[in-house]
């Protein structure tokens, strides 16, 4: 895995498999159907939080957080090209893409017009076309304002985590995702702790990650059985699950021998940049064409899920493969 952690790359496998599963279904939910969104409630109840806290782990391991706030307009040059280029480039593909494709097929969340959609991407961003891409402009604002306010002093990350936390709280509105940056904020700082932390954590995972593993399939259990008002009660339920999933999954990856379930997480993590930017794209794409031969409603939806599912992975991963891998620039971005 050349300079990457294993269980940290392993850990964003998993973490990118749970989004392509909850992108299955969008604004039209299939009949007959009881089971996806209870689980669903409960993939969104963690998965999130798991990938903004190994962007904080990363975010150390590669220097950014150490960085004085001279060196951050540099830094921050180098994360809009990998994080806002891929951004807008693939709001505006989807933007267009979903104008054309709603001529002739069943598209989810399309835009009213051209000029609606693109501001809805930076904007009105609750309807944006691209929303599920969000985690790409969340990410750069959290990062770069961590390492300013931090200016190499990790000393202060005990106060930042403590603001962010009140700041979850807080009913932020959905303009340029600053919904979404309060309530992903925490989980990032706290990816930021455990890097910091260094070793004495990776001690702490290996001694109580089964408890805390045990402690979140309680708390899933629940989600899924007794959670109706997921909308009202979200954050009550994010701050918790999400967090005690941080060390239960990390932990759990940190233990498991090299074997097949390994390399198949492993190789998800490998592409999950690829993967996070396209498989809503290839999902769509796979739907569009199957609803137009197949139902989806009641027995029919596990297959048709399951078919979905391929598409969202292998999609992304064979556009990488073939045609990403010909143009060095967008090689490169997406790697």
């Amino acid at each position: 895995m050349r300079d990457r952690r294993r269980d940290i790359e392993a850990a964003k496998g998993l973490a990118i498999l749970l989004v392509v599963f909850g992108h299955l279904v969008a604004r039209h939910d299939p009949l007959g159907v009881h089971w996806y969104e209870p689980l669903r409630r409960a993939v969104y109840a963690f998965h999130m939080p798991l990938f903004l806290y190994l962007s904080g782990l990363v975010a150390v391991e590669s220097g950014l957080m150490r960085r004085r706030r001279a060196d951050l307009p540099w830094a921050a040059a180098v994360r809009a090209k990998r994080l806002l280029v891929p951004f807008f480039g693939l709001g505006v593909l989807t933007v267009l893409t979903k104008l054309a494709a709603a001529r002739v097929v069943l598209v989810d969340n399309p835009p009213s017009g051209l000029a609606s959609g693109l501001l809805a991407l930076v904007w009105d961003t609750a309807h944006s076309p691209a929303l599920s891409i969000w985690y790409l402009f969340v990410l750069f604002v959290v990062s770069l304002g961590t390492a300013a306010v931090l200016d190499g002093q990790p000393g202060r990350l005990r106060w930042l985590l403590a603001a962010a936390l009140a700041v979850f709280w807080v009913h932020l509105p959905a303009v340029v995702y600053l919904d979404r940056v309060g309530m992903y904020a925490p989980f990032f700082l706290m990816g930021v702790a455990a890097g910091f932390t260094g070793r004495a954590w990776d001690i702490w995972l290996d001694r109580f990650w089964p408890w805390a593993m045990v402690v979140l399939l309680c708390c899933l259990g629940a989600v899924i059985l007794f959670d109706h008002h997921w909308d009202e009660a979200q954050k009550l339920i994010l701050l918790p699950v999400g967090a005690i999933s941080l060390p239960a999954i990390h932990g759990m990856f940190r233990s498991l021998r090299e074997g097949r379930g390994q390399t198949f997480f492993l190789f998800l993590g490998r592409y999950s940049f690829m993967i996070y930017l396209f498989n809503t794209l290839s999902i769509g794409a796979a739907k569009g064409v199957m609803l137009h031969l197949w139902s989806w409603n009641g027995p029919n939806f596990p297959a048709f899920a399951a078919v979905l599912m391929c598409a969202g992975l292998a999609g992304p991963v064979l556009i990488k493969r073939y045609a990403f891998r010909r143009v060095r620039l967008l090689d490169r971005m997406t790697d």
